[in-house]
């Protein structure tokens, strides 16, 4: 590790020199840029970071509702968000919607910063989410599912868009709960749109994704480990910043140029772990008496997500995360496919994907049977 890490310190200071940049800018390899630099400063920061948490008492204290066992400092998503931000504004082409997405996800990492040092309320932080989402709206990053002449069709897009970006943003955050859990679902889920972005002729949403999924990975090793607990987690301030981005760009991205269903569809597959955990638990608190509220479930904490069932399941929290990985990239797969089809094999592929989730569905009512039996 102390290999890589002044291996890492080298290759930022290289990089980040004109001479580092020309090298690939000049043999057409932008996207690799993008991706080694990101990569190499956030895994370089990552140490300063983790004590400067250490410094001010940022730790996560374990609790009756926390998985892990050790004190651990948060703040990594200080250093997921340099590694991004570095990375994407040196490669020197971006545009409007792109920085405002970036400086919106400024916001949410000093929130964040601010909620691991004192927690804000939870209501707070959801008005917070709420009105930088309406910034990128005026930057034009808006789902257009309905004719936007009208006043019902604008009002309705926007309500969705803000209903997509919070609820994924939130999403990301609840799975921030087990080593390596959001920050590798961060990767598989920047890989699936950076894929697709330059499969459909979209650079700057390509380079994007390719600096999230790059500092995500230099951050991952302090965070998932093989053996031992992770060092570092991402905080607040790296599990909603991750969310948002990667929510807002899915917006962004133009997902097929002549297919409704491919263009509904494809997001909602590369997402789908994240939806589908979210009604899943809503359903289940509702149900079950957990939350008779909008503020009850906002303000609710509970060890009832897929993650935590998956370990009750399995027995094992680093099982877990790479089953609900697995899970993740076969979803991710079908958004690829589904690109390439036709309609009617289209329909079929999403009914694969339901059959999967069905599936995960089964599994996660043993292991809350297993959990109940335990409490």
């Amino acid at each position: 590790m102390k290999a890589l890490f002044v291996l890492s310190g080298i290759a930022s200071v290289i990089l980040f020199t004109p001479y580092g940049k020309d090298f690939f800018f000049r043999g057409g390899f932008r996207w690799l840029y993008v991706l080694l630099f990101s990569a190499s400063l956030s895994f370089f920061i990552v140490p300063a970071v983790r004590l400067i948490a250490i410094r001010f008492k940022m730790i996560d204290i374990p609790a009756e509702r926390k998985v892990h066992a050790e004190p651990t400092p948060l703040l990594g998503g200080l250093a997921v968000y340099l590694g991004t931000v570095s990375a994407f504004l040196s490669n020197q082409i971006v545009d409007d919607q792109s920085l405002s997405i970036l400086s919106s996800g400024a916001i949410l990492v000093l929130v964040g910063v601010i909620n691991d040092k004192r927690e804000i309320p939870a209501s707070i932080r959801l008005l917070i989410q709420i009105a930088i989402t309406f910034f990128i709206i005026k930057s034009g990053v808006l789902l257009t599912l309905f004719p936007s002449e009208s006043v019902f069709g604008a009002s309705v897009n926007i309500f969705l868009t803000i209903l997509w970006v919070v609820g994924i943003t939130n999403s990301m955050n609840f799975f921030d709960g087990m080593d390596g859990l959001a920050s590798g679902l961060s990767i598989i889920t920047a890989f699936f749109i950076g894929i697709i972005a330059f499969m459909g002729a979209q650079p700057i949403l390509g380079w994007m994704a390719i600096a999230i999924l790059g500092a995500s990975l230099g951050f991952l090793p302090y965070n998932f480990r093989i053996k031992g607990p992770a060092t570092i987690f991402l905080g607040e301030s790296g599990s909603t910043f991750l969310g948002f981005i990667l929510s807002a760009l899915a917006i962004k991205g133009e997902w097929s140029e002549n297919n409704p269903l491919v263009s509904l569809t494809a997001p909602l597959l590369i997402f789908s772990i994240f939806i589908y955990d979210t009604i899943y638990i809503t359903v289940a608190r509702v149900i079950e008496g957990k939350v008779k509220s909008v503020k009850e479930w906002i303000d609710y904490v509970g060890k009832d997500h897929l993650h935590h069932r998956m370990d009750a399941l399995l027995q094992g929290k680093k099982k877990a995360v790479i089953l609900i990985y697995f899970l993740a990239i076969s979803l991710g797969l079908t958004a690829l496919l589904i690109r390439r089809v036709t309609t009617e094999m289209a329909i079929i592929l999403i009914l694969q994907a339901v059959v999967i989730l069905g599936v995960v569905t089964i599994l996660e009512r043993e292991g809350n049977k297993r959990i109940k039996n335990v409490e």
